[in-house]
């Protein structure tokens, strides 16, 4: 264990909230609490339960009818409150709470089948990108703080979930024709070893994906981080799955260094083929 305190935890999250904030901001969130620690119990929290009368909720009716009422996380005060019940990961929705059928992005997750691992992502996160270079599409990526990478294509623009999960699966699936024996785009776990899963199901209405310079709750303080393209051929160029792992001390340096690598993901306007 990295013997990463909550104190650590709750300074990070003030130091990057400038950086943060824009990706969350106005967005239901999904809250991943340890409240003991990394190595204890821990849950996914929707219902923004015991808040302080300031911050903003928004509700959400889920598939069994329920409602549910989502924490949005728009300053600084707010992202200190829910780190200080010990949120180690902020998982926000991918449409913002005033247009709520309209995601901002596509978002595809690839998470390696072991033996498999990043560098397996490194190359499917090229092929992905290629292809949709090849539909005047632009994308980003970030390293996922986990096993993987996140590749969003951003949208700002009035598409529905419908239609960006249509796309996201249908692009899944030709990946995986294209290169059966390096990628899935099913579930099913017994057909995912040594294989990288294109998970297209994030791009539902329901789901949330982890926050560009979130913490994970992993047994170091590894952070989701948004890296170029050249650091993704390049890790992959020297089979070296280190270059695309970073923990919370190096965040301040690197944002210093080359700014936030994923605003474009807020402000690039794209529109999918019909």
């Amino acid at each position: 264990m990295a013997g990463y305190t909550k104190r650590q935890m709750i300074d990070y999250y003030i130091e990057i909230g400038p950086v943060l904030l824009p990706h969350v901001a106005g967005r239901p969130m999904t809250l991943r609490r340890f409240p003991e620690g990394v190595d204890h119990l821990n849950w996914y929290q929707a219902q923004c339960r015991g808040r302080p009368d300031w911050l903003p909720t928004h509700p959400i009716k889920t598939a069994t009818g329920e409602t549910h009422h989502y924490c949005l996380i728009n300053d600084l005060p707010s992202l200190v409150w829910v780190a200080n019940l010990g949120t180690i990961e902020l998982h926000p929705f991918l449409a913002p709470a005033v247009r709520p059928d309209q995601p901002t992005a596509v978002v595809f997750d690839l998470d390696p089948g072991p033996p498999a691992d990043v560098i397996e992502c490194c190359e499917v996160a090229l092929w992905l990108r290629q292809y949709l270079e090849s539909g005047d599409l632009t994308s980003l990526a970030k390293a996922s703080g986990s096993a993987g990478l996140h590749v969003y294509v951003p949208l700002n623009s009035e598409e529905s979930f419908q239609k960006t999960k249509s796309f996201a699966r249908a692009t899944a699936r030709l990946l995986a024709e294209k290169h059966p024996d390096r990628i899935v785009e099913r579930m099913t776990r017994s057909i995912r070893r040594g294989r990288v899963l294109v998970d297209w199901l994030q791009n539902d209405p329901t789901r949330s994906t982890v926050a560009p310079y979130s913490l994970r709750g992993m047994a170091w303080p590894t952070v989701s981080m948004p890296v170029t393209w050249d650091e993704i051929e390049e890790a992959l160029s020297r089979r070296r799955p280190e270059l695309l792992t970073f923990t919370a001390a190096d965040v301040k340096e690197r944002v210093a260094e080359v700014g936030d690598l994923f605003r474009p993901v807020l402000q690039i306007k794209q529109s999918l083929p019909m």
